[in-house]
């Protein structure tokens, strides 16, 4: 009986170890912190909103989003379509030569603006399996005309990933795919497509 009595205080004594152990370990009070999520580009998107009303929403999208508002396309992305838009993030104009960005900030340099970002988007609705369509019945590449008037070349990289090669031989590659647009479909890319200069 002794024997019973002392097993017993010994699992009671295990017991109150285990549930110290807990408390000195509590999930919501002593984890640490993990920060903020990190989003994705494109994570804000709404299949209900058009093209500008989902970039104006996305942060990681703002510097496109101004730089249509500066160069007053808001309105032809806007408009009902349907348009195919590849939107370069954050980084990827973050990313260009040295001084473009501020020199594209710049008013006096709106018309070298509103080409480029013209040349980002295709009328009709090309999703990324349509593209890997017309890819592989051109046999290997595919030649895209934008709204600016220039044109872009679609392949397949090794990786199958969808590569965009633009009139400078410059390529991106279309790293999140047919993120749904009311008036459309939005492609996040993660370099920003240069066409040939325009003579203004």
């Amino acid at each position: 009986m002794k024997k019973i009595l002392l097993l017993s205080l010994a699992l009671m004594m295990c017991s109150f170890a285990v549930l110290a152990q807990a408390a000195d370990t509590d999930p919501v009070n002593n984890i640490p912190a993990l920060g903020p999520m990190h989003t994705i580009a494109g994570d804000s998107m709404q299949p209900a909103n058009d093209i500008v009303q989902n970039i104006a929403s996305d942060k990681d999208l703002s510097i496109f989003y101004n730089f249509v508002s500066s160069a007053n396309l808001a309105e032809t992305y806007k408009s009902k379509g349907p348009i195919t838009i590849f939107v370069p993030a954050n980084d990827a104009f973050e990313s260009l030569s040295p001084g473009k960005l501020d020199t594209l900030s710049k008013p006096s340099h709106v018309w070298e603006l509103t080409h480029i970002l013209a040349y980002h988007a295709v009328a009709g609705k090309f999703s990324a399996k349509e593209l890997h369509k017309l890819i592989n019945k051109h046999k290997g590449s595919t030649t895209l005309t934008t709204l600016s008037g220039g044109k872009l070349i679609a392949k397949i990289d090794g990786n199958n990933n969808i590569v965009l090669e633009d009139e400078t031989g410059g390529q991106s590659i279309i790293s999140r795919f047919d993120i749904a647009q009311s008036n459309g479909v939005v492609h996040i890319v993660n370099k920003v497509l240069l066409p040939k200069p325009k003579a203004v």
